[in-house]
């Protein structure tokens, strides 16, 4: 097959000119004019096979040995998310593991001889730290915690102790635990009683005699800690008065300087370089887009930081005495540092991921003096050769003139006739972002003719804390409110079908799901909800613990609130549904549990309407198993073409 799909450099050039269009920042976003949305051309056009998406590889967390000389990450080649390894200098991978279970977080040991990883069962979120030897063999189970939680290892510089959360199953805390390697017992250095806040292990000292982590109090508030490693002695290092978030990324290879992010300018998210001897901040930047503090370079000379600018991010390096910054090079998109703890080499090279809405997440290595180096080739064969439309992102303004941004993916070869089919895909959370990268969803949906709109409403990320706030105890309110406005934008292009309107949404995305299609039934003509929130009370009843204390924070007190809970719950409109919903959840889901699911269809079940339900076996909150994703795109493009598009 000729490929009629642009080249990915070619991609690449796109995308930065279109990041040269982008506001200063959210305040300075100007609505899109509707009738400015076009069609492109493209003759060799054609649908995307769900199967070509699946096998596409996802390779989620990555981490380099000491040497620089390995990279081990977690990737689904094989169909289920395992530890696979291969070299820096490239070349093809090789498979560690071979489970069933979700593996995630690796970390090489000091002498880089074995790696340390998490493991669940069934996607219970309950996991255990494992052992493997980088040459192979069997992996052994080193924390053996069957209701205690360990998450996010890392070493300390001289590779004799581990450093991990710790959350017990009936606990909403997660504490920082240490243990001696390779055989110690876990053990506390924090002990949270506050049920709102938990701890978040960051880095080690460079000497290895304390532990820094940030303490994060509900969503709103956190601080950087030094911790004593031996006595765990606490020092608060950015104590405050008010509600600030104060985080960490890594401490400079001298121990002098922390690379922290803040939010204390106007409720900003800002990079700031914090002198551990006075206690005085140097801020690096000053913008009221998402600026997220990076890593230092070994040598101490460069650190970097990401800017998320309206869901794309760019990585900067930056030179530590001038404050002088580039890109190396590294081509517009969605950016970020791929490695963690660090994705600084030895030589000074840095691992970066790099994906954009045409082109899935793959590796590349930013060099100071060279173009970068692209490590990955993630995408499979047929979807490469493939033209795929691109995204692009837009602006409007909501009922009340707040202004919105979404990605916008617009099909190939429509007519402007108010024909099209649209569907809306709002994200999870609420505290979180559509970013402008690359979504199976959406490639499958606009390749067979769909107009595909996916809003950052108010409560998303990316746009400061007020912005983040604005749907608080309003959950379903505004922000659904935000949604339509958007649909309202479709209309206005003159594309889409006032009649052919779906929506499509997973944990808050399936929660928004549900209240669009029962609060403004006229709106929408087919749903699909995955694992989404129905009724508010109950999910209290059966949700992970910290799943609890993140409602209280966003609905209030569940006895004093109970208002806000009632009106805020889809339970209180869903009977006034009609759109043909398909409902897809996971057996062992502890952040949505099965319970939402099973009451939905139930109810609707009961008033005749017309829904379908698929529980996945041994799945939590996701489908991470390839035969199970396989059937839940499958399923879900072939509900909304039926329903939308009248096609089966």
């Amino acid at each position: 097959m000729i490929s009629t799909r642009p080249p990915l450099q070619c991609t690449l050039l796109f995308l930065a000119c279109q990041a040269c269009a982008l506001a200063a920042g959210p305040a300075d976003r100007v609505a899109t004019d509707p009738k400015s949305i076009t069609s492109p051309s493209q003759a060799h056009a054609q649908p995307v096979a769900v199967a070509d998406v699946i096998s596409t590889i996802r390779m989620t967390d990555v981490t380099v040995s000491p040497d620089g000389a390995q990279i081990a990450y977690i990737g689904d080649a094989s169909g289920r998310l395992n530890l696979w390894t291969m070299a820096t200098a490239g070349g093809e991978p090789h498979p560690l593991t071979h489970s069933n279970e979700h593996q995630l977080g690796p970390a090489f040991s000091h002498d880089g001889r074995e790696l340390v990883y998490m493991q669940d069962i069934g996607g219970d979120e309950l996991y255990d730290l494992y052992a493997v030897s980088v040459g192979g063999g069997e992996p052994r189970n080193i924390t053996q915690t069957p209701q205690t939680s360990e998450t996010n290892p890392f070493f300390s510089p001289d590779g004799t102790h581990l450093a991990f959360g710790s959350k017990d199953k009936s606990s909403p805390i997660i504490n920082v635990a240490v243990m001696l390697w390779p055989a110690g017992a876990p053990q506390l250095l924090t002990h949270e009683q506050d049920l709102k806040a938990g701890w978040h292990a960051i880095r080690w000292s460079p000497d290895g005699r304390y532990l820094f982590a940030v303490r994060t109090v509900g969503l709103d508030d956190s601080d950087v800690y030094r911790i004593d490693a031996s006595t765990g002695a606490l020092e608060n290092l950015t104590a405050h008065t008010g509600k600030q978030q104060f985080s960490m990324r890594d401490v400079s290879p001298d121990g002098a300087t922390l690379l922290m992010t803040s939010n204390e300018k106007g409720g900003y998210s800002n990079v700031v370089l914090y002198d551990l001897a006075s206690k005085q901040k140097r801020w690096v930047t000053d913008t009221q887009w998402e600026a997220d503090a990076g890593t230092f370079s070994d040598d101490g000379k460069t650190f970097t930081y990401l800017l998320n600018a309206d869901g794309r991010t760019t990585c900067y390096f930056v030179d530590a005495n001038t404050l002088e910054e580039n890109q190396r090079g590294v081509p517009a998109g969605l950016n970020s540092a791929a490695a963690w703890p660090r994705s600084f080499l030895p030589d000074g090279s840095f691992l970066i991921r790099h994906q954009d809405s045409t082109h899935p997440s793959n590796l590349f290595l930013a060099h100071s003096n060279a173009p970068p180096t692209q490590l990955t080739h993630n995408e499979s064969a047929n979807l490469a050769a493939l033209a795929v439309p691109r995204s692009q992102i837009i602006a409007y303004k909501s009922f009340d003139g707040r202004m919105i941004s979404a990605v916008l993916w617009m099909p190939f070869n429509l007519a402007r006739d108010h024909s099209a089919a649209a569907v809306v895909l709002p994200h999870g959370g609420p505290t979180s972002q559509t970013v402008d990268g690359f979504d199976a969803r959406a490639l499958l949906l606009v390749s067979r003719g769909f107009v595909v709109l996916a809003p950052n409403v108010r409560g998303s990320t990316g746009y400061g804390m007020e912005f983040q706030q604005a749907n608080v105890k309003d959950l379903g309110g505004a922000d659904l409110k935000d949604e339509i406005a958007g649909v309202d934008f479709l209309k206005a292009t003159g594309f889409v079908s006032a009649g052919k309107v779906g929506i499509w949404g997973g944990s808050y995305g399936g929660f928004m799901t549900l209240m669009a299609i029962g609060k403004t039934p006229k709106v929408w003509s087919a749903a699909v909800d995955e694992y989404g929130i129905l009724n508010w009370y109950t999910m209290l009843a059966h949700e992970d613990p910290r799943l609890q204390e993140y409602e209280k924070s966003l609905l209030g007190d569940p006895e004093k609130d109970r208002a806000v809970y009632e009106a805020s719950s889809p339970l209180k409109y869903i009977r006034h549904e009609r759109a043909p919903l398909l409902v897809l959840q996971g057996e062992r889901d502890i952040r949505v549990p099965k319970e939402e699911a099973e009451q939905v269809v139930a109810i609707l079940k009961g008033e005749g309407r017309t829904v379908d339900a698929v529980y996945y076996p041994d799945e939590g909150h996701g489908f991470l198993k390839r035969e199970h994703r396989l059937d839940e795109l499958t399923r879900s493009v072939d509900w909304l073409q039926k329903y939308l598009q009248g096609k089966r």
